[in-house]
């Protein structure tokens, strides 16, 4: 059992190339085992950019630890799914092949795909309620079973750490169910899961904690005190929880 904590944030800040002001700055927080934390704040806030930054995937200042060592020790405890639009759909590869992915740094990338490793992969869509899909081309399913192919890519990582942008955009209400609760079993086994999200009202029941972002952390905490009128005029502008 690892005895650090999953995701320590200090004074991160980011700046995209060509800009003078940062993006997000300054932004310090601590990711506690067997939490569900929702990135919240209006658009152009800067969530997607706060995770990107811890990630490595974009230039940014401050420090970041994951396990309490470097990112390049721990990416196989660290699983990401971005936002769709950022995905090619029309890559030729299936659903199973998607799962798969998340299975070879187990497996070996040059090591053969044996039945017993498809099977497991199988187990994994299963759990989305995708199996009956498994051979479809990811572009040809609806944008809910897309989300659902990569989110069993992340369970068949078995990662530790997730990291998901919006995975409730543009999808179906039966979908939104189903990852919630698949969430909340993770969440009981220890793992740790950082959610950019957008809707206010079901913040309130599916986080543990909220950090609340407007180019700075405006406030990090439980739902009822992070989304207080004071904090959400101050980041939205007046909006209500």
């Amino acid at each position: 059992m690892n005895i650090f904590m999953p995701l320590i944030v200090k004074d991160l800040s980011c700046r995209y190339a060509g800009q003078h002001d940062d993006v997000l700055s300054n932004v310090s927080f601590v990711a506690n085992s067997g939490e569900i934390i929702g990135v919240l704040g209006p658009n152009g806030a800067g969530k997607s950019t706060l995770i990107k930054g811890v990630l490595d995937l974009i230039p940014h200042e401050g420090e970041v630890k994951f396990f309490g060592g470097a990112l390049k020790d721990h990416k196989t405890k660290i699983a990401y799914i971005p936002q769709r639009s950022s995905i090619d759909w029309q890559f030729p590869v299936s659903a199973l092949d998607v799962c798969l992915m998340g299975m070879y740094p187990r497996i070996g990338l040059l090591k053969r795909i044996t039945k017993a490793n498809r099977e497991e992969a199988m187990s994994y869509l299963e759990q989305v309620k995708l199996a009956d899909y498994a051979r479809k081309q990811i572009g040809s399913l609806s944008g809910g079973q897309q989300q659902r192919v990569f989110m069993a890519r992340a369970l068949a990582q078995d990662a530790d750490l997730l990291f998901l942008d919006e995975p409730m955009a543009g999808i179906d209400q039966t979908t939104q169910d189903l990852l919630f609760t698949l969430f909340k079993d993770l969440k009981a086994k220890g793992k740790t899961i950082l959610i950019v999200h957008h809707h206010l009202q079901s913040a309130k029941e599916h986080f543990d904690r909220i950090l609340l972002i407007n180019k700075i952390l405006i406030s990090d905490g439980p739902p009822n005190e992070t989304l207080s009128q004071e904090n959400l005029a101050a980041v939205y502008g007046g909006i209500t929880a």
